[in-house]
């Protein structure tokens, strides 16, 4: 067995169960509103195209790396500070974490290079970001993101744990690992860095080409409203790429995997807690389309539900919950009033929302 303890946080139980109730509802909302995501670009038709159906994509990746390692830093957190974990479950869990976050990098790249295509070639955009073509760079990406971190588990595994089996992390980590072993890793780490820089500057390259057209592009439109509403097909995509490739890169592109391990434990409660949880946040509030399809959901639920019970309680909980939201993207400018019809009571309740981009 491979024996995984937590981040030593300082404090009394208490805090741990504090700690444990923080990133819970962290690991809820990031669920929850990736699921939302995926919900409304499969069901509204007006969200059928290729940026979202990318974006839908990356939902799933969202859900699928934060269920790979939150649950179990969970549980340590509550029941015990040493979590045991088996050797075929730690090389599982290394395994999925990198082929997924390698498919990710791969579609926030395409996903550059769409928004390119869709600000500076709005003409021929349904000709070449077409279905097939979408489909097929989709599966591309789940294939290579998957053979391409075979290797290097492989190799990660093939090494020698004479010295301990206690890995200071909330997850098996890599880096970690090789400092752990007793065999001589510096050709391996090696080999790592120069496949990490391949895949994230791989994708960071046509991210920052596209983005230094799209943004030439758009300072040649001459009026303000039409270089806003050409920058908000963007801004959702290029905050979400500043956080992703900043993390990484401190992460994995460096020669070395075990330097500054202690540090690497903060960069990864951003890369597995943060970022996810701000994900559905930066593609919703951050999008006028998702807001717009958003806002007629809940007046087609307001209207099936005209008349319930429970119709109230559930509006209620939803206004906060949009409340909320608005809070984490304020606007100086805009203000949109949604009303909601509260059941056979006639009442109409009026929230103001700063839901602007």
């Amino acid at each position: 067995y491979i024996y995984i303890y937590h981040i030593r946080f300082p404090g009394s139980p208490e805090f741990r169960y504090t700690l444990f109730a923080i990133f819970f509802f962290s690991f809820f909302v990031t669920l929850m509103g990736n699921v939302v995501i995926i919900v409304i670009v499969c069901a509204d038709r007006r969200l059928h195209s290729p940026m979202y159906f990318f974006l839908g994509h990356l939902s799933i990746l969202d859900i699928l790396i934060t269920y790979t390692i939150i649950p179990p830093m969970l549980a340590g957190l509550l029941m015990s500070e040493v979590l045991s974990m088996s050797f075929s479950a730690c090389v599982t869990q290394l395994f999925l974490y990198l082929s997924f976050g390698t498919v990710e990098l791969v579609l926030l790249g395409t996903m550059a290079v769409d928004r390119y295509v869709a600000v500076c070639n709005p003409l021929r955009y349904n000709i070449i970001m077409n279905n097939q073509v979408c489909l097929w760079v989709v599966i591309l990406a789940w294939v290579f993101g998957f053979l391409f971190e075979i290797w290097p588990v492989y190799a990660t595994f093939q090494l020698s744990f004479c010295r301990s089996t206690l890995v200071s992390h909330f997850y098996c980590e890599r880096g970690l690992l090789l400092k752990l072993s007793c065999d001589d890793t510096l050709f391996l780490e090696f080999i790592l860095f120069l496949m990490a820089v391949f895949v994230l500057f791989g994708s960071l390259l046509p991210t920052v080409i596209s983005y230094t057209y799209i943004i030439s592009t758009i300072l040649k439109i001459p009026s303000a409203s039409g270089r806003r509403k050409a920058f908000s097909t963007c801004a959702s995509h290029f905050i979400y790429v500043v956080i992703g490739y900043g993390t990484c890169l401190f992460l994995y592109v460096k020669p070395k995997q075990t330097e500054a391990v202690e540090y690497n434990k903060t960069v990864s409660l951003l890369i597995l807690v943060v970022t996810p949880f701000l994900t559905p946040f930066i593609f919703t509030l951050r999008n006028d389309k998702v807001k717009e399809v958003l806002r007629d959901g809940m007046k087609r639920y307001c209207h099936l539900f005209h008349g319930k019970p429970f119709a109230k309680d559930i509006s209620m909980a939803i206004v906060y919950i949009l409340d909320f939201w608005s809070k984490l993207v304020p606007h100086r400018n805009r203000q949109v009033v949604i009303l909601l019809s509260l059941g056979k009571f006639k009442a109409k309740l009026v929230g103001m929302f700063f839901l602007g981009i």
